[in-house]
């Protein structure tokens, strides 16, 4: 299931330290960690997450199952302002803006095509 939040107000090379945080964990950690993160973009990216399992909700998905497949911060427009300085010049100001996608999925699926078996390799001692 999937949400989306288009001209988010901050940079998204601020917004993407965040996103690592939750990629790939299942939603109700994720959910934690977000409500104790100090950054200025986690009560967002929880709200964006309770929005995409609502969605997930109406398409009869289990919520305690979901996990955070991928979650995707493009660069939006740049709000191009300019700052007043001496002697009549003007100094540019770039607001910077961000485009989130949040995409869930089914974590009983992906746990079984990520599996790989380990083989473990017997090592011989001899002495000469």
């Amino acid at each position: 299931m999937k949400a989306l939040l288009k001209n988010y107000r901050q940079s998204p090379r601020k917004v993407r330290l965040v996103a690592e945080l939750v990629k790939g964990k299942p939603v109700q950690i994720a959910l934690s960690e977000l409500r104790y993160r100090s950054k200025r973009a986690a009560p967002v990216f929880e709200k964006l997450i309770r929005s995409a399992m609502a969605n997930a909700k109406v398409l009869g998905m289990n919520e305690k199952m979901l996990m955070v497949k991928d979650i995707r911060v493009d660069k939006g427009p740049v709000l191009k302002r300019s700052m007043p300085r001496a002697q009549g010049r003007a100094f540019p100001i770039h607001k910077h803006t961000s485009h989130i996608f949040v995409s869930l999925s089914d974590a009983g699926v992906a746990e079984k095509s990520g599996t790989k078996k380990e083989t473990k390799k017997e090592v011989r001692i001899t002495k000469k």
